[in-house]
């Protein structure tokens, strides 16, 4: 065994660098550039205008990074780690950008590669790739959230068509999406994809204001009065509820790696303040209260990073539950939480300060705490898979049941 010491860099301070492969480390590194060229001097900007930054789309387009996981029509075919690494990195940099292409890339691509058929595939797959067209996932509605479930937008057929009618809240990218996948019930009470074009005659999508986190990227109030969209727009694929399910399976995993890209950003910005700002005739970092609280901090990154790279190995050998997902997404969400409130906390006045970067991270962390399912709601498909008692309906569930998909924004 060798016995030469390894030097920790940065948060990565348990070495998971040496368990990526080569082709992991350089999608990582490329997004990570551009967010330092492209995105942190601009972002703060467009944050506090709650702008969304259509300028930065060409460059986004070039990395070649939409669709994640999607193999083939123009997409990277990235392994499940490389998709949370890049997660990872945009979160890091923003919330609101990391937002944009997990909607665009996790839930609009993925649902139509995974539910579509051939034909629907190589009709919108490569100009998504492209970022020619923007998608969008209009799941959640205004009474229906954690419960999604129980969604009461309807599709009703008519010649050769569907007419849909009713209306979703918090959809991403809904006010700039070329194409809306929209979620409905037939006249048989099944669950059907929708893909709705952007200018179709009876949709309002109307932007979201007011918002206190994720500012950068826009969100959408959507009524559907009539919409008509043709048979060859419903997923050839989704046949129930279940088939939902799957796709958000599949994507809440990133989840867990944008909170732990917040906690890294948060934390690494907490470390170079302290080392900065002198009190007192000393840099503050030398205090044992504030050394005290950035190892705690560092520990919980550090278990982050590994529940992470796990769960997302798991992933590419297709063994991910849905309660190993939700298991990352409750823990990781909650210590980045706490991660952010203490870099606030060490950063003192500046902390408030938008130029500073933290302040950013600690609004947007609480869009990711409650999006893709709240805390509570992560705990309960955790319970159920633990009890076999699934304590939002009193019933006793088979094992590994699809969950009652969380809110998406």
């Amino acid at each position: 065994m060798s016995s030469a010491a390894t030097t920790p860099t940065g948060t990565d301070f348990y070495v998971l660098e040496d368990l990526l492969h080569p082709a992991e480390i350089e999608v990582r590194d490329r997004v990570r550039e551009f967010c330092t060229r492209e995105v942190t001097p601009v972002i703060n900007d467009y944050w506090e205008r709650a702008e969304f930054p259509h300028a930065l789309l060409p460059g986004i387009a070039g990395l070649g990074i939409a669709g994640g996981t999607v193999r083939g029509y123009g997409s990277p075919g990235m392994s499940a780690v490389a998709a949370g690494l890049v997660a990872r990195e945009w979160a890091r940099a923003d919330g609101s950008l990391g937002t944009f292409y997990g909607v665009h890339s996790f839930l609009a691509m993925q649902s139509i590669d995974m539910l579509g058929s051939a034909e629907q595939k190589e009709r919108w797959l490569p100009a998504m790739a492209r970022l020619e067209t923007i998608g969008a996932f209009g799941l959640t509605e205004p009474q229906h959230g954690s419960d999604a479930v129980a969604l009461e937008t309807r599709a009703v057929r008519d010649g050769d068509g569907y007419v849909l009618t009713g209306a979703k809240k918090w959809i991403g990218n809904g006010t700039i999406a070329d194409l809306v996948l929209i979620w409905a019930r037939d006249e048989d009470g099944d669950v059907g994809g929708y893909v709705v074009p952007k200018g179709s005659i009876g949709w309002t999508a109307t932007r979201m204001t007011g918002k206190t986190a994720l500012r950068a990227v826009w969100q959408a109030e959507i009524t559907l009065d009539g919409v008509r969209v043709p048979a060859e727009n419903r997923l050839a694929g989704c046949h129930s509820f279940k088939d939902v399910a799957k796709v958000l399976d599949r994507t809440r995993y990133t989840v867990a790696w944008r909170a732990l890209g917040v906690a890294e950003a948060a934390y690494e910005l907490a470390l170079a303040h302290t080392l900065r700002r002198e009190q007192f005739g000393q840099p503050i970092a030398g205090y044992q209260l504030v050394q005290e609280k950035l190892a705690r901090m560092l520990a919980e990154i550090t278990s982050m990073q590994l529940l992470c790279w796990r769960l997302s190995v798991l992933a590419d050998e297709d063994r991910m539950t849905a309660a190993m997902a939700s298991l990352a997404k409750m823990n990781n969400a909650k210590k980045a939480r706490a991660i952010v409130a203490d870099a606030r906390d060490l950063l003192g006045g500046d902390g408030i300060l938008l130029e500073h970067h933290v302040a950013r991270h600690h609004a947007d962390i609480e869009a990711i705490y409650t999006f893709e399912g709240t805390d509570h709601v992560q705990a309960l498909i955790v319970g159920r898979e633990v009890t076999g008692i699934s304590a939002i309906t009193g019933r006793r569930a088979a094992p590994r049941t699809a969950p009652e998909p969380p809110q998406s924004i």
